[in-house]
């Protein structure tokens, strides 16, 4: 068997605590975790985890891979993410989605760049859709797009309660929901239904609406952006205890703070404090997001761009700063999002799971190496692997 690694004497955490565990995998794939593993042969490659942690790799389940923005002209489209964006960040596995401009960002161009970040390393899927309903679609269909275009999970990240959506009505998302729910069975996947939710008054009324008047579970949305104020992420928890998902947003700024947005690591500790279960809880970097900034009249005055190594980050926030447990704020970011988008390999230390690994600090949780898919991408904190253009 051929490129055997062998890290050795490393504290599992996969994403719950393991202590010190050996952890065996080849290619992209592990074979095995457990004491004292003893392996031998001229191929292996063993791996000192002493002083270390291995944690599983995170899962981002929102970035605008291809960019985003345009709000103030097309001089403010944010670029597109590179592959180091992520795996210095610890990000090994991500969503990439459109957002408010589906006219100069494309389907096409979103599916090509998920294919170049997978070439150099990374497992990506996408959102098919945007912001907008009608959706935009491949082939026309968004259950056609789901079950024939491999890359393709579900749908997003469809808006709500923002001026930049376009005002759908109950009937139309429970459309929408109802094929991306169809897609994903006919094709094994997850079908979920990304939700962009804004700074509107209705918050999170429009998906109440269609859970209550409709079969569609509360499970089939994702809503993302729930820690923008203290109402909305109220609201949020009202939706937890219906059996929906909630998603906080890293990525921030200073004035989003100071308008009363709350940083993710706190909201999710506020969520686990007020017994919403972590499998219920994510977080995700809305990475090369535009960070719009607006005035009362809904013109934009400035704009920033999100950030991918804000998941990790934020994920140490809420351990240091908020004293959520490791496991619980691991969890959060890559076994809860896994599940939730069907993607049964990732997010987990355990045999027969991908090879997406991080080895850390024990102390300080600084990250030191990052493996993707079984391949080094991250040394001592040093990229071994960079992007075909970096």
């Amino acid at each position: 068997m051929n490129n055997l690694t062998l890290i050795k004497n490393a504290h599992v955490f996969a994403p719950q605590d393991m202590g010190r565990q050996d952890v065996l995998f080849a290619g992209q794939q592990i074979l095995a975790v457990g004491h004292h593993l003893d392996v031998a042969g001229d191929a292996l490659h063993v791996v000192d985890g002493s002083g270390k942690l291995l944690l599983p790799g995170l899962v981002d389940s929102l970035v605008h891979i291809t960019g985003g923005g345009g709000e103030g002209g097309f001089h403010t489209r944010t670029p597109q993410m590179n592959l180091t964006d992520a795996t210095l960040g610890g990000v090994t596995t991500l969503i990439g989605a459109l957002g408010t401009d589906a006219t100069t960002r494309t389907l096409t161009d979103l599916l090509a760049k998920a294919g170049a970040l997978c070439t150099e390393g990374l497992s990506v899927y996408c959102y098919t859709g945007s912001y907008q309903i009608p959706a935009r679609t491949i082939t026309g269909n968004i259950t056609d797009d789901i079950v024939l275009i491999d890359k393709f999970i579900g749908i997003g990240e469809v808006a709500i309660a923002d001026h930049r959506s376009s005002q759908p009505s109950a009937r139309e998302l429970m459309r929408l929901a109802s094929e991306a729910r169809i897609g994903g069975m006919l094709s094994g996947k997850a079908g979920i239904v990304s939700i962009h939710v804004g700074e509107g008054a209705s918050r999170l009324a429009l998906l109440e609406q269609v859970v209550r008047e409709s079969d569609i579970p509360a499970s089939q949305f994702y809503p993302t952006h729930i820690n923008r104020n203290l109402d909305l992420l109220e609201a949020g928890m009202a939706w937890a205890a219906q059996g929906g998902f909630v998603d906080m947003t890293t990525s921030t700024n200073a004035q989003f703070l100071a308008e009363g947005e709350i940083p993710a690591a706190k909201a999710l500790a506020m969520c686990l404090q007020r017994g919403v279960p972590v499998s219920q809880l994510t977080m995700s970097s809305d990475g090369n997001a535009s960070l719009p900034l607006f005035d009362s009249q809904g013109r934009l005055i400035g704009l920033e761009v999100g950030q991918v190594a804000s998941l990790y980050k934020a994920m140490l926030e809420a351990v240091q700063q908020y004293a959520v447990p490791l496991p619980q704020a691991l969890t959060s970011v890559t076994l809860t999002p896994a599940r939730i988008l069907g993607l049964t390999g990732k997010g987990r230390i355990a045999s027969g799971a991908d090879a997406d690994l991080l080895l850390v600090d024990d102390d300080t949780l600084a990250i030191d190496s990052v493996y993707a898919k079984g391949r080094q991408m991250v040394a001592e904190g040093v990229p071994l692997v960079k992007g075909t253009f970096e």
